[in-house]
């Protein structure tokens, strides 16, 4: 059996500025204690972070001093920075930064209520060319919700024990990059279990979207989501596992528990070719990697599914999945392939499969400097085969 797993993580914010600076810089300081009169100097800092949004323009940033934020209203960014002069917003030097929803509406809301698309999110976001990163986001209706976004890198967020989705992306987005997200302990009273996974790219399209060393577990419905996503999302080195189990007692529950969940749209569609590689899906009360009814070409390469509670790849929804080199251990079915195609993985080769390590504390403890996940031999073949994840 897998080690029992803890939540933990590690915020290392990828921006410090050393000593104080001039009004006249364009670096926007926030701390506890401070006052939406200040000037936003180091020495003088706001008091909120959405006064320094709406003061921040193209290439500034926004550095948050430690501390807790409770919202009364969620944070709004609108506006775009551009290619030549993104907009920071991060943890200043590595200090744990805490942005707590809870006082927000609908945390939780009423069961069947619909969140006014304005107020979800913890942070609400719809703009582009942004860099945020070390920020942890807690108990709001969303932790970060970002509709109609492009060209922004969100490195080493946390998102965690929001009463929905712990960070969502959809409509028309590109080109973003989510790099380093843990999201955990996610859950949705309103809707019975139902929706809330750790990360989803949903319900829109937009090429170029990257998943990276996310690690997504103990959410209430499904690790990755992409649900009615109609354009590619590549998704690397990252692991999902403990999703789908009832850890709150909500009546009628109706979590999924897929690790991850690569598209469909009611069982029918759309096609949508995203690829999976050097991923673990371990755990997980449904499926370790579902198409879910995606019916295009999705790409299944070095893989590793472990104990979950039904297949390990399910492909068999209609799409014309290609796996090749995947590792499926412990598993109640190894694959159910339908017309998708397989070369070089575990159930291919045959025989049994025993394992170098099942203690996965190394991947789910601290991360490396970069944000990357530390190497272990969790679920590496003992035999040597080059199948399934090396993380």
């Amino acid at each position: 059996m897998y080690r029992k797993l803890l939540p933990l993580f590690v915020l290392v914010a990828s921006f410090a500025v050393a000593g104080p600076v001039r009004a006249a810089d364009s670096t926007l300081f926030v701390a506890p204690g401070g006052s939406d009169g200040n000037s936003g100097t180091q020495s003088a800092p706001l008091a909120t972070i959405q006064k320094a949004v709406s003061l921040v323009s193209a290439g500034g940033t926004i550095a948050i001093r430690g501390g807790t934020y409770a919202l009364s209203t969620n944070i709004t960014i609108a506006k775009n920075g551009t290619a030549a002069a993104p907009i920071t917003l991060t943890a200043y030097a590595g200090e744990r930064v805490v942005i707590d929803g809870e006082a927000l509406p609908y945390t939780p809301g009423a069961v069947g209520s619909t969140i006014p698309a304005a107020q979800r999110g913890a942070i609400h976001m719809e703009a582009s060319y942004w860099k945020m990163s070390g920020l942890e986001i807690m108990r709001g209706p969303y932790g970060v919700y970002c509709a109609n976004c492009n060209n922004n890198t969100f490195e080493r967020l946390s998102t965690h024990d929001n009463y929905e989705t712990g960070f969502q992306l959809q409509n028309s987005s590109a080109n973003n990059q989510i790099v380093g997200l843990d999201s955990y302990n996610n859950r949705d009273p309103r809707k019975n279990g139902e929706s809330a996974d750790g990360l989803g790219i949903k319900e829109g399209s937009g090429a170029g979207n990257v998943v990276r060393w996310a690690r997504l577990w103990n959410n209430v419905d499904d690790g990755f989501d992409a649900w009615s996503f109609t354009s590619p999302i590549s998704v690397q080195n990252s692991i999902a596992y403990g999703n789908g189990y009832n850890r709150w007692s909500i009546p009628n529950f109706s979590g999924d528990g897929n690790g991850f969940k690569m598209g469909g749209s009611g069982g029918t569609g759309p096609a949508a070719a995203h690829t999976v590689n050097n991923s673990m899906a371990f755990g997980n009360a449904a499926h370790g990697f579902t198409d879910n009814g995606n019916t295009g070409s999705l790409v299944f390469t070095r893989d590793t599914a472990y104990q979950n509670a039904k297949t390990g790849f399910d492909v068999d929804g209609g799409s014309t999945s290609r796996l090749t080199a995947n590792l499926a251990v412990s598993n109640k079915t190894a694959v159910a392939l339908g017309s998708s195609t397989a070369s070089g993985n575990s159930w291919n080769i045959g025989g049994s499969w025993s394992l170098s390590s099942t203690d996965s504390s190394t991947i789910t403890g601290p991360r490396n400097t970069d944000g990357s996940l530390r190497s272990s031999n969790f679920l590496v073949p003992a035999n040597g085969q080059a199948v399934g994840a090396r993380i």
